[in-house]
């Protein structure tokens, strides 16, 4: 990756959130005063080296336009589809129109913790590297893993040196990631497996332990906590 390409995000966010059972999509839900959204793009934007964030929400989506950050002017709009690689590879296509070279950090809406820390140590992993192969945030797993069987009986005690929980942000090329997510691919439930099926091997990137997905309701108190000790740290992220 060329140190001077140019880095957009991308954040799919069609998706109705059903096992939060908020009656809304999860990232409208309200945290400390201010929806996920509007957290998690704060962040992205206050990232300088990105240029764009291309947000794709469904077609129908009644909440979205009312957000201000909707109307920023790094903030591009496009409607996703039924499933993740849809939406991403519908805001793929918007970046690829500005750019054909450019790089591009995709992010879980309902990530509202990130760091720049993070974001930052992503980009220098591939950083001016010719065979960089993508990167991802993710963490080495700390408990004892278990395989199923039939009947929910443990068949194998996982190497758990080996195992480590895919995260968001993930850096792939902007046209690879859209050719990886063309057509379907069995068991792919992030950007990095489809990579994988392409024949990429990505880097693992180590990030904090609080950048976590909110998805079921008892998520949002732990946000709530890691949010209050970032900002305890000196991190009150703000943005007009």
């Amino acid at each position: 990756m060329r140190r001077d390409v140019a880095i957009h995000a991308v954040v799919p966010a069609a998706g109705v959130g059903a096992r939060m059972g908020a009656g809304l999509p999860k990232q409208y839900l309200t945290l400390a005063g201010r929806t996920l959204a509007e957290h998690t793009l704060s962040r992205l934007l206050a990232f300088a080296p990105i240029r764009q964030v291309v947000v794709a929400v469904a077609e129908a989506d009644p909440w979205w336009p009312e957000l201000s950050v909707a109307r920023q002017p790094r903030v591009t709009t496009v409607h996703g589809g039924d499933t993740r690689a849809h939406s991403v590879r519908a805001g793929l296509a918007e970046v690829l129109a500005r750019d054909p070279d450019a790089w591009v950090l995709v992010h879980d809406m309902a990530r509202p913790l990130l760091r720049l820390s993070d974001m930052q140590a992503l980009l220098d992993s591939c950083a001016g590297q010719d065979d960089a192969q993508g990167a991802i945030l993710a963490l080495p797993v700390s408990d004892t893993v278990k395989q199923a069987g039939p009947g929910a009986l443990i068949e194998a005690t996982l190497d758990r040196a080996l195992i480590w929980r895919a995260l968001t942000p993930q850096l792939f090329p902007a046209a690879a990631l859209h050719d990886a997510l063309t057509g379907a691919h069995a068991g792919i439930t992030d950007e990095a497996s489809a990579m994988e099926a392409a024949g990429w091997r990505p880097r693992l990137v180590p990030a904090r332990a609080d950048n976590i997905k909110v998805t079921l309701p008892e998520d949002l108190a732990l946000a709530r906590f890691y949010l209050e000790a970032q900002r305890q740290e000196g991190l009150a992220w703000r943005f007009a």
